[in-house]
């Protein structure tokens, strides 16, 4: 890497050292006409990196659905926002931070969560929920497992070519509980500190994360429609205004050498590419500008995320169309001789940039000065459109401000699908005969770390903070906070399903959106809004760009049916290790609102009696499906949890989706929510029936269940099986009558399976038979200890 010195002479070696292409250095010259110095080569190399400019997804991003009715700001601010009543907004957004989670797991986790809270309240919002979508390698060494791919060799047993072996050994599994731990640790204690809770999220494990977790952080904030502000630098004369944390070196190049590369074996000797994050120091952030942004001076503020003041100078200019001019002398530094390049090009946490009215300074200066933060007028905006960056008056860089933020390149890189994957009846799931006991598999699919308990997880979060939370971590399938001063609230879920979409990537991209909106309307909210972080390999690769590609279709095609636009996010390339990839995870952020707070659904059966019923919108193509021979639903029934657990496979594909059921399960559960017909609401996804039966049980309090579950082709299948557009809700018999009328209204089969017992034990028939029974006790005992024997912790 070339050093940080201005007089450095630029060359086509140093340009490719910083991530800039021959063509791409060409257009650099083409713009400023003339060679770049240091300092312009290094501001270019961060704003034009495939972490900032989105060049690779840009051209497949278009095709997501970003408008509706509800929908105040879309993509290309901080933050999306939605209008939710009473003259109040909401403003979410999920982002990233996956390799300096790799590189440096606590302060990868913290700064990402404190990232993405500074979008928050960049927009006005004053931050009231965060929640985790967090994915990791295997944290146990394991016997040996196969998974379909077109490049294998051929297994004992299997089709040619059909699945390869993997196994985890006890090193690799140590790494990961290594790196699960500094994750969870740097998640907590950010929203701890901040002093926002940790509401909700989801974890799960699979190989192909071992050198390359994902750590995807979602937050919320509320603020009112006419306060939001925007990241535009507007009147010519305003002076521009650093605020925060002095700057330091640490965060060069996290963007475009860290974040837009794939893991090497030298990877962790990036440590110093990771920023190093302050909680304390953020929230104090927090309330200096919202009260900065009551004073009426403020006109426009934006985070210094990714790329540093980079970043926050070009981005508002190219806005705002209008130019900035700063002197980097008069930026707050905490290290000695600090040059341009490093200044500029610094991820230093918790600051922001703003413009204020022009003569307006003294009185957002003396906010921050209360707060006891740096705050420092460092420029001014300009005419011209142009981004000039002085140190001690001498300039040292001189770019036009919207070719550097908005005119990057665009890549409409090579799309080609993958070899077909050759595999057979032989490689997928055999089911067991019917009348087999089941219950000892049952028991290690709780285990399994993807089923089993997060509890040791999320009692290191504070939940409750700002006693808004309605429903926290396992209390319902959607986090629920509270609207302060109205009578609604807002729920929240983050789903996706990495191995789902490897399998069938379009398919997998549908399904992650319709569990993440099956799971807010089963806490009783409407879903309304959705967004998304995007984590893929290499866009270098054409499969990963067809895999990339179908997954936007899959998302668009499910947002568009289910009436949830997408109001922005996050697209996390290069996640992949010597070049392996991880699978493609595109994770969806749902929101939805709930119009009477008192009425959320929580997944615990209340009540011995109660009616145990099986909503199920299967209508006529996932029905076909369903009478498909019992190969096919082999093929299908191999992509679950199930099959990976029970019998080491991962082949065929997810199971088929019908979206018109799905809302119509969705429209089902609203009103009967709002109707107040029902005790408890589940979604059926990973583990199956089985699963989220007990889970229900194992929320209750001293209740257990007798079920006899649907007759389909098999035991396993119909236990097991991960079909959506189903969810288990209980129901007091008076209010039966009712339900069964509400879902005929809406199309919606409504199955009646069995009822919660007082015995606390769980007895689950098929066809008459006996196949999973237990004291609910012990089976929780197994689901709630599984994680932390795996993690070694007491």
């Amino acid at each position: 890497m070339a050093t940080a010195q201005t007089e450095i002479k630029v060359t086509l070696e140093i340009a490719a050292e910083h991530g800039i292409t021959r063509d791409e250095y060409a257009r650099i010259q083409k713009i400023l006409k003339r060679d770049p110095n240091i300092t312009e080569l290094g501001i270019f190399s961060v704003m034009w990196s495939e972490h900032c400019s989105y060049k690779s997804s840009k051209v497949h991003l278009k095709r997501l659905p970003t408008r509706g009715k509800l929908v105040v700001q879309g993509p290309g601010e901080n933050a999306g926002v939605v209008d939710i009543g009473d003259g109040l907004v909401a403003a979410f957004k999920i982002e990233s931070h996956n390799h300096p989670s790799f590189v440096e797991p606590f302060q990868g986790a913290t700064t990402g969560v404190g990232g993405i809270l500074r979008d928050i309240f960049t927009m006005g919002a004053r931050p009231i929920a965060v929640l985790d979508s967090l994915r990791f390698g295997e944290i146990k060494g394991s016997g040996e497992w196969r998974v379909a791919s077109g490049e294998s060799k051929t297994q004992p047993g299997t089709n040619a070519e059909a699945l390869t072996a993997h196994k985890t050994t006890e090193e690799e599994a140590a790494k990961n509980r290594r790196i699960l731990d500094g994750v969870i640790r740097g998640v907590g204690g950010y929203g701890n500190c901040f002093g926002v809770p940790t509401v909700g999220g989801e974890v799960a494990f699979e190989p192909c994360y071992s050198q390359n977790p994902l750590v995807n952080a979602l937050a919320l904030g509320i603020a009112r429609k006419e306060e939001i502000f925007l990241a535009k630098a507007k009147g010519v004369g305003n002076p521009v205004i650093y605020v925060g944390a002095k700057t330091g070196r640490d965060g060069i190049h996290g963007a475009s050498l860290l974040a837009s590369a794939e893991f090497t074996e030298e990877s962790q000797q990036k440590r110093p590419n990771v920023q190093v994050g302050d909680p304390f120091m953020e929230k104090l952030l927090l309330e200096a500008c919202l009260e900065a942004m009551k004073t009426g001076a403020v006109v426009a503020i934006q985070d210094m995320g990714a790329a540093g003041l980079t970043c926050s100078t070009c981005e508002m200019a190219s806005r705002g169309a209008t130019g900035i001019e700063i002197d980097l002398a008069k930026v707050p530094q905490r290290e000695t001789g600090m040059s341009p390049y490093e200044i500029m090009l610094s991820e230093s946490q918790e600051r922001m940039l703003l413009v204020a009215e022009k003569g307006r300074e003294p009185e957002v200066l003396a906010v921050f000065k209360k707060w006891g933060l740096d705050a420092t007028v460092v420029g001014e905006v300009k005419d011209g459109g142009l981004l000039v960056v002085k140190d001690h008056g001498k300039v040292v860089a001189q770019i036009p401000a919207h070719p550097l933020a908005e005119e990057g390149p665009v890549y409409n890189r090579p799309i080609a699908e993958p070899k077909a994957r050759k595999e057979s009846e032989l490689d997928w799931f055999h089911f067991a005969a019917d009348g087999t006991e089941l219950t000892e598999n049952f028991k290690k699919l709780l285990a399994s770390p993807t089923i089993a308990s997060k509890h040791w997880i999320t009692e290191q979060y504070d939940t409750m903070v700002r006693t808004n939370t309605l429903a926290g971590p396992g209390a319902s399938d959607a986090a629920v906070v509270r609207i302060k001063e109205t009578k609604r609230a807002l729920a929240l879920a983050t789903d996706g399903n990495g191995r789902w979409t490897f399998l069938n990537p379009k398919l997998g991209a549908m399904h992650a959106v319709a569990e993440a909106a099956r799971n807010v309307a089963a806490s009783g909210a409407r879903p309304i809004a959705a967004t998304n972080c995007l984590n893929f390999g290499s866009p270098e690769k054409p499969e990963v760009m067809w895999q990339f590609s179908q997954a936007i279709d899959g998302v668009g095609e499910a947002c568009v049916a289910l009436g949830t636009p997408i109001t922005g996010g996050n697209v996390s390339f290069y996640n992949e290790t010597l070049r392996k990839s991880i699978y493609p995870t595109p994770v969806i952020g749902m929101l939805g609102i709930l119009e009477d707070a008192s009425k959320v659904l929580k997944v615990a059966f209340r009540k011995e009696g109660d009616v145990i019923v099986l909503l199920d919108g299967a209508t006529s193509a996932v029905g076909a499906q369903h009478a498909a021979p019992l190969r096919e639903r082999a093929r299908e029934f191999s992509s679950s949890e199930y099959s990976k657990t029970i019998a080491g496979i991962v082949a065929g594909e997810p199971p088929a989706i019908e979206l018109a059921a799905e809302k119509w399960v969705i429209d089902c559960l609203v009103t009967l929510a709002e109707s107040g017909a029902l005790q408890s609401a589940h979604d059926v996804s990973e583990g199956g029936l089985g699963v989220a039966l007990t889970e229900s049980c194992f929320a209750a309090t001293r209740l257990g269940a007798s079920v006899a579950v649907p007759e389909d082709a098999s035991a396993e299948y119909a236990l097991f099986g991960e079909r959506g557009a189903r969810v288990v809700v209980s129901v007091s018999p008076e209010k039966l009558t009712a339900l069964r009328n509400t879902a005929r209204q809406y199309g919606v089969g409504a199955h009646e399976i069995g009822k919660v017992t007082g015995d606390i034990t769980l007895r689950i028939e098929y066809k008459g038979h006996p196949v999973v029974t237990g004291a609910v006790d012990g089976l929780r005992d197994t689901w709630s200890n599984s994680l932390q024997k795996m993690l070694k912790v007491q």
